[in-house]
């Protein structure tokens, strides 16, 4: 059994500030060691139920929030930037199941901690094929293309409730239970990383109940800006066009080029975002 493991930040165990998530800010090295630890116990728990190989992809921000001097010795690590498939990074056909560890719950959802998509200031909403979207759903795509099914989520109470939604009978695991986008009520690490570790050997244990999500091609990908020049630039990128003074579309036949765009317009977004001053 291959298992793949997607890993962002924002739903780990422990962490509410974006300081924790970013290198240099406070506290960001002690939230690199909760992520870490997160996702030991992921790989812990795959391989008590009989993992031959488990590849970790980390999938927040700059790429190299991961210990890899922490890591479990039998997992293997995804680290640094290029990533054509960005938070998908790594993931073929040939896995058996897929995991995201430290999710986050999509833009707008209330009690969602630290909620977005892809981008915090700059994205208001994201739609695929016309229906509103979060980073579970669009990774989850990327794997039911393959064919491959998400066996666990873990994060916050919220992206959990998404997961299910989505997914059905996902396992999950909510570390935190959210209060606003920065509060939280947590669990301590032992506590909630047992649970992880657990859940994890549940999941994979049942691999039969799960299927792949899969969204039927083509594939349509609308942004809702928080700016008109991001709306703008974005537009510039092949393929991309205006629906809207702030809404770009893009639509393919190939998963892959959706993850892949958001790539290239997370570059552009932040470049004209950081050019714009108090404007945004």
């Amino acid at each position: 059994m291959r298992v793949y493991l997607s890993v962002d930040m924002e739903g780990v165990t422990g962490l509410t500030d974006p300081e924790e998530m970013h290198a240099g800010g406070r506290g960001y090295e002690r939230g690199c060691e909760l992520m870490t630890g997160d996702a030991n116990a992921v790989v812990a728990g795959a391989f008590e139920v009989g993992a031959r190989a488990v590849l970790l992809n980390d999938a927040h921000g700059s790429t190299k929030n991961l210990r890899v001097d922490l890591l479990d010795p039998r997992a293997t690590l995804i680290r640094g930037p290029g990533k054509p498939h960005r938070m998908a990074q790594g993931l073929t056909a040939d896995f058996d199941a897929a995991c995201f560890v430290g999710y986050h719950a999509r833009a707008g959802v209330p009690h969602g901690v630290l909620n977005h998509t892809w981008m915090g200031k700059e994205i208001h909403n994201v739609y695929l094929n016309d229906e509103i979207c979060g980073e579970t759903r669009l990774v989850a795509g990327f794997a039911g293309a393959l064919g491959v099914p998400v066996a666990l989520v873990t994060g916050d109470d919220a992206v959990c409730e998404e997961a299910v939604e989505l997914l059905g009978e996902v396992e999950t695991v909510a570390v935190k239970k959210g209060v606003d986008r920065f509060s939280a009520e947590l669990l301590p690490p032992s506590v909630a990383q047992e649970r992880i570790r657990k859940a994890a050997g549940r999941a994979l244990n049942r691999l039969p109940d799960f299927s792949p999500y899969v969204v039927q091609p083509p594939y349509r990908l609308g942004v809702e800006w928080n700016s008109t020049a991001i709306a703008a630039g974005c537009a510039l990128v092949p393929g991309t066009r205006l629906v809207g003074p702030r809404h770009t579309e893009f639509e393919t036949g190939d998963y892959h080029e959706i993850m892949a765009l958001f790539g290239l317009f997370a570059m552009i977004a932040g470049q004209v975002a950081c050019g714009s001053g108090i404007y945004g």
